[in-house]
């Protein structure tokens, strides 16, 4: 069986192996979405000077020896608003009431926030006090200051965040290159499963797989995303999986994998000439997933990803989480990233069988001087999805160990179901 490691390393080579089509999408549909291709700045950022005060422009002259027993009384020549234009020019003496994001005049040398300043109007003659000095280009936005035309402002590869979407909309963007999302198919088997909402009768019991993975695709925006379910029948399984090969980019079966006499996933995809890449890793849980691939028209390209995941529902979402959702990004036009590990201590001792990699659902919590504590959630079957409901993270315990006291270092790998 292969190691956790060379299987995610298997995943993430035929991922990166996929075709990667782009579409054009409306801003307001591109939070979430990955940058197909590089932007550049049509304008310069800011395209004027404006200021970043409401205050007054003045001569940096003018105000020598200014302070808060030394005033210095100046002329009021006018004021710009944000959106009005420059005006005239300053002459020494002067100064000019400019609104935060107005425009400022080659002119001005610098703006005083009107904290600083006193307001007259007498004999209809209006005047302003300033009670401080100032310096060259004080409370200017420069022009070009933080993007000049022409220049590169995002890469292909960015996931769009809402700062990202602003900043497209700062640069006029209305629509952006993305990469275009995979369609997914997930399908549920077994003659068990019913929908929840339906009367259970005898031994049936209520599909949770297939709600909690859409839900899982829903959090990485996936949206052409559709649910299937197949007896434990041949014929059937057979029509459900050729289907889903030919109408969508990622097949996601659950269940039905393993070697007992009704498990025909595996069996059925390599009659549909999937690829078998490997079937079976030494983890805990989630021992019988099934990988396989389609290869694309052009030589060393993959068109689809299947994967088959255990049907008990924490090994489905586990094994989800650790070889699902890292394909999926890359697919999306994400660079491969690092799984999120770090170091805790352990809360509790734990104890297991030597010869797989046991993902031990658990929770983390701040102990002595802020280092990390984690323990066991109740609830470790793979059945029990109470133990995974409560968990913030997965930690590891080497295939090759049984015991580990209380106290010990174990690396764990952070869970957010929500990206």
């Amino acid at each position: 069986m292969l190691t956790y490691e060379q299987a995610l390393s298997q995943v993430l080579q035929a991922s990166a192996r996929c075709s990667r089509q782009v579409e054009k999408v409306a801003l307001a549909d591109a939070f979430g979405r990955v940058l197909a291709g590089a932007i550049t700045a049509g304008f310069d950022l800011p395209r004027f000077n404006n200021s970043a005060v409401d205050g007054y422009g003045v001569l940096v002259e003018d105000l020598l020896g200014a302070g808060a027993d030394t005033p210095v009384t100046l002329k009021l020549k006018g004021q710009i608003a944000a959106g009005g234009t420059e005006g005239d020019d300053l002459k020494p003496g002067e100064c000019l009431r400019i609104l935060t994001g107005a425009p400022v005049p080659d002119s001005v040398e610098a703006v005083v926030m009107k904290e600083y300043c006193r307001l007259s109007d007498e004999d209809g003659s209006a005047t302003v006090t300033v009670a401080t000095g100032t310096r060259i280009g004080e409370n200017i936005r420069m022009r070009g200051e933080e993007i000049e035309e022409g220049s590169q402002v995002l890469g292909p590869g960015m996931l769009i965040s809402p700062p990202i979407v602003g900043l497209l909309a700062t640069l006029g963007q209305t629509d952006v290159d993305v990469f275009k999302q995979p369609s997914v198919a997930v399908i549920a088997t077994g003659d068990e499963l019913v929908d929840p909402g339906t009367p259970l009768s005898g031994s049936q019991i209520y599909n949770s797989n297939s709600p909690a993975l859409l839900a899982a695709l829903r959090a990485l925006g996936l949206k052409n995303v559709s649910t299937f379910h197949t007896r434990d029948d041949e014929e059937e399984t057979r029509s459900v999986l050729q289907n889903a090969l030919e109408n969508f980019d990622v097949i996601i079966s659950i269940g039905g994998v393993s070697v007992g006499e009704r498990d025909f996933v595996k069996g059925t995809f390599e009659s549909l000439n999937v690829q078998t890449v490997f079937w079976r890793i030494a983890i805990k849980p989630g021992k019988p997933v099934y990988f396989g691939t389609i290869e694309g028209q052009n030589a060393g390209a993959v068109s689809k990803l299947i994967f088959g995941l255990p049907g008990n529902p924490v090994s489905a979402l586990v094994t989800f989480n650790l070889f699902v959702k890292p394909a999926l990004k890359i697919m999306q036009g994400l660079s491969e990233q690092e799984q999120r590990i770090t170091t805790a201590r352990l809360k509790r001792n734990l104890k297991k069988k030597a010869g797989r990699l046991d993902f031990v659902r658990g929770t983390l919590e701040s102990g002595e001087e802020g280092a990390l504590v984690a323990q066991a959630t109740s609830g470790q079957e793979s059945h029990m999805l109470t133990g995974l409901a409560q968990a913030d993270c997965l930690m590891l315990f080497a295939s090759d160990l049984e015991f580990l006291p209380e106290g010990a270092a174990i690396p764990v790998q952070l869970i957010n179901w929500h990206e």
